[in-house]
């Protein structure tokens, strides 16, 4: 009788061991849900500010303003264009170099 006991007494204890080790493992695993859970809301916001953000930058006047001020470019104009010669739109060009234009403009 009493090894039935031992026997008995060990599986309650084993089973109450096992009781407590699930237990823990589930405050812990919702745990990390909750934390997986905060962590996709924060991320969610993040997103919508960033998209917002993209969205200000992506607008033709912020582009012109980055590319005058940070990039320190400026309109296309007559005076400032080069050709493949090198030579400005104010030089005279040579001979060749309207056959060359026409046919260009003629693709």
């Amino acid at each position: 009788m009493t090894r039935l006991n031992a026997v008995l007494l060990l599986a309650v204890m084993l089973s109450a061991m096992a009781l407590v080790r699930t237990a823990y493992e589930e405050r812990r695993l919702f745990a990390e849900l909750y934390r997986a859970q905060t962590q996709h809301r924060q991320l969610g916001l993040e997103q919508a500010r960033l998209e917002a953000e993209r969205q200000v930058q992506a607008t033709s006047v912020q582009v012109d303003r980055t590319a005058r001020q940070k990039l320190q470019m400026r309109p296309m104009t007559p005076a400032v264009m080069m050709f493949e010669d090198g030579a400005p739109a104010s030089a005279p060009m040579p001979a060749s170099a309207p056959q060359i234009r026409r046919q260009e403009s003629a693709r």
